[in-house]
């Protein structure tokens, strides 16, 4: 076979999207002579397109040198800017800003009038976005959209579309910035983007879908992704995202078995990579699974995987030292991050587990800022599933403050909204409280109902902590109305305790468990801390 059938070959592979197939052809073709630039640009893309980190940069460098040496200066920017951003997604940040501020220099210096204009700016608008300043990222985003219709450029638009969208919902404009994002796909799936630019943008809108909480848009588009690397089966980048993004839906949907399997293959697929902020990711979000497994173990491994990819593992470590007991570790940890977190955005993925973690220390006050706080940023983004959490959380408040009565109506519309997030493990959670609150009304046979059926969804799914506290809020015959927190102090007090004790093993103030004991006491109507103990171990609670 000629070199020039070779190059036929090779050209039409990359074509059709046989990626590996192009890699070899043109790769063998370019042994034979010196390749022409437009090959080595091909050859840079299906290199990338399958996973060949050590040999796409250096492939993409000879193409712009070969442009720059033909004097074709808009090839050569557009190879400098895919280098440069590719880089930049790869971590290696001095080298991909060198490489586009060359494509800008290039186009700036021509003068020339090319779509390579629009492509410059992005990064621009992309640095405005990360400064907070999402307004001027719109503006340089809109241009771009403008600079890729004038050139009938379907990259340039879609991309440009994609920013614009996001930059509204930065700006809490999110049903127009949604629409744009839906735009921007409706490009992807007709098929009129490039491949690289396809995943781009793929993942974007599903990462942003999943941090506006739109489940639905998530798995919809996740749906379309996982669709689009299965066709695809020699692609390599993006598919470790799809499978990160599908194992957070099925967690959501309670899914654990096929969650578990999902991220283990992810965390698989990265680890033969160089994108280390997405492998971070991966084994954060196997920690977080393990975790709600009680698999603490094997969650604290995957935390600090995470950690040394460069991925912070919060909330979900000060989540398990909370599990594990070490409630002031727990606590210093989520007041740390919350602390560091400042968009609205970035705090709605703090302020669960703040609220989590200030109810069980009994820290009201900052508890109750934080479901105020939640219920704005729910309510700015239209997310119903914030909606649920915040709801909860005031259910929950009013429930520790002796308020049940009141709390059911915020408990019965959070489970209400989860319900129809489809977010089982929360529905259940929240089933709990409501059981809770039953109990604390007089309704037995209610709270029965809530407890067993929360506590079938925990043995279903797999969330075995869960599965046991429940477990313990209803024994045969136990008549209390005791809540979790002051069954916990009856057994300590059983053991012979004094209230300064129970309060250091607690992470509490002595003022605080005086109050529990008194509520105890008044409760199971014992008139001395002896006969409390007495119906501690009647009731097979010490």
């Amino acid at each position: 076979m000629t070199e020039s059938d070779l190059l036929k070959r090779g050209r039409e592979a990359f074509r059709q999207h046989e990626w590996q197939k192009a890699y070899d052809i043109l790769s063998a073709a370019g042994q034979e002579s010196a390749p022409e630039p437009g090959d080595l640009e091909r050859l840079a893309k299906a290199a990338y397109l399958i996973g060949k980190d050590a040999v796409y940069t250096d492939l993409w460098r000879r193409a712009h040198q070969g442009f720059l040496n033909n004097d074709e200066v808009p090839e050569a920017a557009n190879c400098a800017f895919w280098l440069g951003l590719i880089l930049f997604f790869r971590g290696d940040k001095a080298q991909g800003g060198g490489w586009i501020a060359r494509a800008r220099r290039l186009i700036d210096e021509s003068g020339r009038d090319c779509p390579e204009k629009g492509f410059v700016q992005i990064p621009q608008a992309l640095q405005h976005m990360r400064d907070g300043n999402p307004a001027a990222a719109y503006k340089l985003f809109s241009s771009v959209v403008e600079l890729g219709k004038h050139f009938k450029n379907p990259d340039l638009q879609s991309l440009g579309q994609l920013g614009s969208g996001q930059a509204l919902i930065q700006m809490n404009k999110t049903v127009e910035g949604t629409s744009l994002l839906d735009e921007s796909m409706v490009a992807v799936l007709a098929g009129e983007t490039s491949p690289i630019v396809s995943g781009i943008i793929y993942c974007a809108v599903i990462e942003t879908c999943q941090k506006i909480y739109d489940l639905h848009r998530a798995q919809e588009w996740t749906n379309a992704l996982s669709s689009w690397c299965e066709a695809h089966p020699d692609l390599f980048p993006y598919r470790g995202q799809c499978m990160v993004r599908r194992a957070e839906l099925l967690q959501l949907h309670g899914e654990w078995t096929d969650a578990e399997l999902e991220i283990q293959r992810a965390c698989e697929h990265f680890s033969k990579s160089s994108l280390e902020v997405d492998a971070g990711e991966a084994f954060y979000r196997y920690g977080e699974i393990s975790r709600l497994q009680g698999k603490y173990t094997r969650a604290l491994d995957m935390y600090r995987q995470a950690s040394r990819l460069g991925f912070k593992p919060q909330p979900g470590l000060a989540l398990l030292r909370l599990a594990q007991g070490q409630t002031d570790v727990a606590r210093a940890a989520i007041e740390q991050t919350e602390k560091e977190k400042k968009d609205p955005l970035s705090r709605s993925k703090i302020l669960p587990a703040y609220l989590e973690i200030m109810i069980e220390t009994e820290e009201i006050r900052a508890a109750q800022r934080a479901a105020d706080e939640l219920a704005e940023i729910a309510a700015a983004y239209s997310a119903a599933f914030l909606e649920a959490v915040a709801t909860r959380a005031q259910g929950n408040l009013l429930l520790v403050s002796g308020k049940p009565a009141d709390a059911m109506a915020h408990l019965h519309r959070a489970s209400t909204l989860f319900t129809n997030s489809k977010a089982r493990y929360e529905s259940a959670r929240t089933r709990v409280l409501i059981g809770l609150a039953c109990r604390e009304l007089g309704d037995a046979d209610t709270a029965k109902m809530e407890f067993e059926s929360a506590g079938e969804t925990f043995e279903h799914i797999g969330a075995i902590p869960d599965l046991k506290s429940v477990n313990k809020l209803w024994p045969q015959n136990f008549p209390h109305r005791l809540t979790p927190r002051e069954l916990e102090v009856l057994r300590l007090l059983a053991t012979g305790k004094k209230n300064k004790e129970i309060a250091a093993d607690l992470f509490l103030s002595e003022r605080t468990i005086d109050r529990h004991v008194s509520n105890i006491l008044t409760k199971i109507d014992a008139p001395t801390r002896a006969a409390a103990t007495a119906y501690a171990y009647k009731y097979q609670l010490a």
